[in-house]
């Protein structure tokens, strides 16, 4: 089967067909291969090469590459330094605990004292004062 597919599609693509050419087909063929056949035997194609040309000697030197330098960098003064001076110590002393005084208790003199017994000391006996005990103190 295979044989018989190659075999029909051979003679296919061998047999003579009828070419239907008017003029402008042969026009158009003609300024192809006319195009194609000159780029290849009129001197440009692989069959002549292009003349050798050394370059003219230089007369003047080309100028120097500019090259662009970017501008110097801008240096900014630091801001000034700010001292905050010390905090003030102010040194107050430890308390001192001390403890209250005991309470005085004075005795009021006597309104009426008579005659001759204050010199000798019969009115006030003893002393006009007398402490208290301190009321958080016990004895």
């Amino acid at each position: 089967m295979k044989k018989l597919i190659a075999l029909v599609l051979a003679a296919a693509v061998f047999a003579p067909t009828l070419a239907f050419a008017g003029a402008s087909t042969d026009a158009a063929l003609g300024l192809g291969a006319f195009a194609v056949f000159n780029q290849i035997l009129g001197g440009v194609g692989i069959f002549h090469r292009g003349p050798v040309v050394a370059a003219p000697p230089v007369v003047y030197a080309p100028p120097a590459p500019a090259y662009y330098a970017p501008p110097p960098p801008v240096y900014y003064a630091p801001p000034p330094r700010v001292y905050v001076p010390a905090p003030r110590v102010i040194a107050r002393p430890y308390p001192v605990y001390v403890p209250a005084p005991r309470h005085v208790v004075v005795r009021p003199q006597p309104a009426f004292c008579p005659p001759g017994h204050a010199r000798k000391g019969w009115c006030y006996g003893g002393p006009a004062y007398h402490p208290a005990p301190h009321p958080g103190w016990r004895h």
